[in-house]
Formats: structure tokens, sequence, C-alpha cells
């Protein structure tokens, strides 16, 4: 089985990734640059690569990004960076992605590059949920001389890059290489560790940091009102994908997946997530697995990459389409679903459902918590100035719990900016201290 889930992007070998970067023609005024929401300084790390220089080329890299070798694997390249190369128009742009991938995992396996670690004295950080947003406000702020400790609910560190995103797309070897090199930096992580449940936000400040951030997530899956759509036969995409993982690290046993062995599939969304959960349910066996959305395919949220593989995989799809009743069968298997396009009805045979239509934040945090205004659908509300504080001093918020960014590197976008909000009130509430204790 963990056969299935070999990566399937494979990497550059060293001269084939000297050649690429040779491709690029280092423009005045970059498109990647421009497409890329971290503002990676993307002709220069590719100059110094093409030139051998892979430890200036990490270096660059290393000062908007913290975690390089996921970015080049799971960003949306094709709508961001190379999207936007010159060399696009001529029907192959430069392979950043690729590249990228190459320097940070080359960087890793030989050492080339060592971070240097700054004294922890411009002030205390807690950083709740250890997913994309709160790595990279740990890793950004620890760079900057703050004492970062992570608190992470889940057994291992890594949020949806360790048990949302499958491992074909992003072995966990990766994400767990990343995520020493932010331990490296001085981070330190606290498991097993619910805020809002062993902790509350008022025990954090108890214990002495200066600021916290919520980096939490959005995980409770949106409700669809379709009759039967309680059945235990119907799945979250989210918490599918979270087994799958846990299974393949050995955390729970092949039965307590469900989904697979020979079942027949049904995936309600389009978007990577959906993508995702039709790609792993091949993998664990399913004998036919079908994508239904409601719109076409030029509407879709998946990238076009994404899609072209699970159709290369076996999955089907069907666009204008809806799931409009679902009839349950013994234990946790289904029976059938019917299925609405363009105004005709159809049922069909179905032993499983996946749900994979969006999810919204947690309230565990905010109801133990007072002064953390949310909007009416329970997404956090934050300011501008500083940037990313919640209506509670000193608690600050970012990623998917605000409802702004859709990708992985654009939670790492908004985190970058909410540390930099972080580390200017910081600053300045140990200035007024300061002046304060000499008046």
């Amino acid at each position: 089985m963990k056969e299935n889930f070999r990566e399937v992007s494979e990497n550059f070998t060293l001269p084939e990734a000297i050649r690429e970067a040779q491709r690029c023609l280092h423009c005045k005024v970059p498109g990647c640059k421009k497409g890329c929401p971290v503002s990676n300084d993307i002709p220069d790390w590719i100059a110094e690569l093409a030139k051998g220089n892979f430890g200036n080329a990490m270096s660059i890299i290393n000062t908007r990004s913290n975690l390089p070798a996921v970015c080049g694997r799971v960003c949306a390249h094709e709508r961001q960076c190379e999207g936007n190369c010159v060399l696009g128009k001529k029907g192959r742009p430069v392979s950043i992605g690729k590249l990228e991938r190459f320097v940070a995992d080359f960087d890793s396996e030989a050492g080339v590059t060592h971070d240097s670690i700054p004294e922890k004295s411009r002030g205390r950080v807690a950083v709740i949920g250890s997913g994309p947003a709160g790595l990279t406000i740990a890793g950004d702020l620890s760079r900057k001389g703050f004492a970062v400790e992570i608190f992470e609910m889940e057994p291992e560190p890594g949020g949806v890059l360790t048990f949302g995103i499958p491992e074909y797309r992003l072995p966990k070897d990766v994400v767990r290489r990343e995520i020493r090199r932010i331990g490296n930096l001085g981070v330190n992580f606290h498991l097993n560790t619910t805020i809002g449940e062993n902790y509350t936000v008022d025990d954090l400040f108890a214990q002495g940091f200066d600021a916290i951030f919520m980096g939490t997530g959005t995980g409770v899956p949106r409700h669809l009102d379709i009759p039967g759509i309680e059945h235990p036969g119907v799945r979250q995409a989210i918490r599918f994908l979270r087994r799958v993982s846990l299974y393949e690290s050995g955390i729970i046993t092949r039965s307590e997946v469900i989904v697979g062995d020979g079942d027949k599939v049904f995936v309600i969304g389009c978007g990577n997530t959906a993508i995702d959960a039709a790609r792993t349910a091949v993998r664990m066996g399913s004998s036919e697995v079908t994508v239904v959305y409601h719109r076409t395919i030029n509407e879709m949220k998946a990238l076009r990459s994404e899609y072209d593989e699970a159709v290369a995989e076996g999955v089907k799809f069907l666009w204008n389409s809806s799931v409009v009743e679902i009839k349950g069968g013994p234990a946790d298997r289904l029976e059938s679903i019917v299925i609405e396009t363009e105004g005709e009805r159809t049922r069909v045979p179905a032993d499983r459902l996946i749900m994979a239509v969006g999810s919204a934040p947690a309230s565990r945090i905010v109801s133990t918590t007072e002064g953390i205004e949310v909007d009416s659908r329970g997404y956090v509300l934050t300011r501008e100035t500083p940037y990313g504080m919640t209506s509670r001093k000193g608690v600050f918020a970012g990623g998917d719990v605000t409802n702004r960014p859709a990708t992985v590197v654009h939670a790492m976008q908004d985190a970058k900016r909410v540390a930099e909000g972080i580390a200017t009130y910081v600053d300045a509430i140990k200035l007024l201290d300061t002046i304060n204790t000499k008046l």
C-alpha cells in the first residue's frame, strides 16, 4: 500500500537543475517575483543556482520562505511564479517550483547552509497551531530574536502539511525536515496540547508570553442539506485524508480508514482537497472514484495539473451535477445516491461519499477567551494596525481562521505580515514598560 503513495513528481538531477536554471532570462522586471505571494527573489537565487552556488541560492530563498521544500512541491506554480514567467509565452516557463525543491532538498542533504540563532531577547510569543501560518510566524519571529513556543493539538507538528496533503504530493519526511529547520532556530514545540482544553489564552499570558498567535485553521466541516447525509458511509475529506496519514504513519489500522478496498466512491466538490481525496481513494484500492461538481471544469478551484493527473489515474468527473439524495446501506456502507445533472435525476450505486465542500473554524479558543470577536460564520476578526491583532489585546490571528488565505503559500504570505505586526506590538509594549519604569 505504501508503494501507492510514492511521490509522483521526480526531482531534478544536478545537471538538469543547472541547465533549467540557465534558461532564466533574469528579467529586469521579473513577473515571477510579482506572481509569488511571498515575493521570493526568484531570479536572484536562480542565477546563483545556475552558477552552482547552492549555498547562496538557499540563503536568498531563506529570506522570504521558511518552507521552500514544501512550496517547491505544493504551490500553485502554474497560477503564480511560473504563470508569470515571460518564457511561458513560448509555452515552456522556467520550472521554478522544481528548482526551489531541488535547492531545498540539496541543501538539506548536503548541509550547505546553517542558520545562526539570534539571542532571544525581544520577547516571548506563543503560537497556537503548527500549520503553514504557525510555522511561518515561528520561523520569522525566531530569526528576529523572539523566543517562540508552538502549541499543537496533534501528536506531530505540521497541521495540514502533515495530515491534510497526501504523501504522493508532499512526503511526510520532507515536512519533518522543514520543521526540524525551524526547530533548529530555537523554536520549542508542545505536542498533544489543545488550547481551549489543556490551557486557555489567559493561561498562556499568565505564563509570561507577550503575544499569542492563533493559526488554528478551519477544522469543522461545512454541512450540506442533503437527505441521508448523516449516514456513516458519508465521510469528510479532511478527516479522511487525516486518517490515511495516520494509517501511513502506523498510528491506526487499515480498517479505521474505511474508504477503499473495491469501493465505489463519489466525492462532492472540486477544489484541491477534493482532488486529493479522490486520488487518495484510488490509492486505497477503490474500484471507481467519481468527482461530482455543481459547476464547469473552467470554474473548478483545483489546479488544472492536479485535475489532469487525477484523470490519468482513472478518476471520473461529473460537471454541472449535484448529489440530491443519499440512501444508506448496512453498517457504514451506502446503497446508492441520486445525482441531478441539468434537471435530470439518476440513482446510481455507491459505497462511500466524501464531502470536500470547505470547512469553518472551531470555537475552542474563542469560547474560552473573553474579547475575541468573530463574524457570523465564526472567522476571527482582525485589524490592519498592528496587522493581524484581534479585538483582544496581544492576541493575533492569521491563515484560514481569518478567512483570508486559500493555499499554503497564501497562508504564509498572510503570516509574514502578522509576524511584522506582532514584532511591532511587542516592541511597543516593551518600550512603554521601560518608559513607565523610569517614570
